[in-house]
């Protein structure tokens, strides 16, 4: 299009910032006269130049912290709700219920789908993150919601993935195709630097049950390696009662000690199942080898045998993992090779996606 369209981002919620949030940002950037419209939004979530940006709900003050899991039965009806200002394309930011604006919206929707939700159409994940009396709750709340989810999905215009692994499960939940776009990874801040490499495995991120910090520990405490745990998280104590003597614990760290980490392990551990994963995008573009699960997002960010190893799922986990960790080489591969392989997840690249996903639905294409 010859002039700039006029679009409004659509965000589920802004209680803290991690990969979605990440995405917002760069949306709000490629579009920088874009409303960024949210049902509950906590101050300073977003870098204070976007914060003006932000029209969120009533219900943003029944926050509790960043704590929105009581205003759940309430947050697809805010979405639905939501005064649109004029667009001629709403941009939707979906992990939940980001595609109900496609209820009312005049103007086309592009949805941005992290994932249909998981713990709607999936069981075991409401089992394992919910306890009993949660997980019927949850099972409550997503028998009534999965039939309105499928709806809003047929009522938007152009659905893209964050992954293949999400593509499948839009096409299995939804029944719709979609474009694949990787989110964005900050691959000028996460760079390679000039150190040398240290004989020690990293494993980084939040340590809950679904990314399996406790199969990586497991692993190196058989396989007998240096393990470092860089994060917090309800089964830390957990893990440090099944750790070896080489596995060591230093908790949350800022980016830089993050970087600095990425730098100079042997390589970093994705042991969980993750939408997409950033997590082994920004190791890689400090030149460090991944060993990874071999399902989910890291089948699209890890190359075997050029970038680093692909787990295969199933059967004696940690028997599979130790083997892995006990045979594996760094010194076959090239940082610089990582590095270039993490180059294709920019920000810039994926703005210039995600404009011409929208450029494409103005035009007709």
């Amino acid at each position: 299009m010859s002039a700039r369209p006029r679009v409004v981002l659509v965000h589920e919620r802004f209680t803290e910032y991690a990969g979605s949030e990440a995405v917002v940002e760069q949306l709000a950037r490629e579009w920088p006269d874009a409303p960024v419209l949210a049902p509950v939004a906590r101050p300073g979530v977003l870098p204070a130049d976007l914060e003006p940006r932000v029209r969120s709900t009533a219900l943003s003050r029944l926050l509790r912290g960043t704590t929105y899991a009581h205003l759940l039965p309430a947050l697809p009806v805010a979405v639905r709700t939501m005064p649109l200002p004029p667009a001629d394309v709403v941009v939707a930011s979906h992990h939940a219920f980001a595609v109900q604006v496609a209820a009312r919206a005049t103007a086309p929707v592009v949805a941005y789908v992290h994932t249909p939700a998981r713990w709607v159409w999936d069981p075991s994940m409401r089992a394992g993150e919910a306890g009993r009396v949660g997980a019927a709750g949850l099972a409550a709340f997503s028998a009534a919601y999965k039939p309105l989810d499928r709806a809003a999905a047929q009522r938007v215009h152009t659905l893209v993935a964050n992954s293949s692994a999400v593509a499948e499960r839009i096409e299995r939940w939804w029944g719709r195709p979609s474009t694949v776009v990787h989110p964005p990874v900050d691959t000028e801040f996460y760079a390679p630097a000039d150190v040398p490499r240290e004989d020690f495995f990293l494993i980084a991120g939040r340590l809950v049950p679904y990314k399996r910090p406790d199969l990586a520990v497991r692993a190196a405490e058989r396989a007998g390696v240096p393990l470092v745990v860089a994060g917090d998280g309800r089964m830390r104590a957990q893990l440090e009662a099944v750790a070896g003597p080489s596995t060591r614990f230093v908790g949350r760290v800022d980016d830089e000690g993050l970087r600095d980490l990425y730098r100079r392990c042997r390589a970093l551990l994705m042991p969980g199942v993750e939408d997409f994963g950033i997590i082994p995008v920004e190791a890689q573009a400090c030149g460090a080898p991944v060993v990874a699960i071999g399902a989910g997002g890291t089948l699209d960010t890890v190359v075997p045998g050029r970038t680093g190893v692909l787990v295969p799922p199933g059967g004696d986990e940690v028997a599979s993992w130790a083997e892995h960790l006990r045979g594996f080489d760094p010194g076959a591969y090239d940082a610089a090779t990582v590095r270039s392989h993490a180059e294709g997840f920019s920000r810039a690249r994926f703005r210039a996606a995600m404009a011409g996903v929208v450029d494409g639905v103005l035009g007709g294409r």
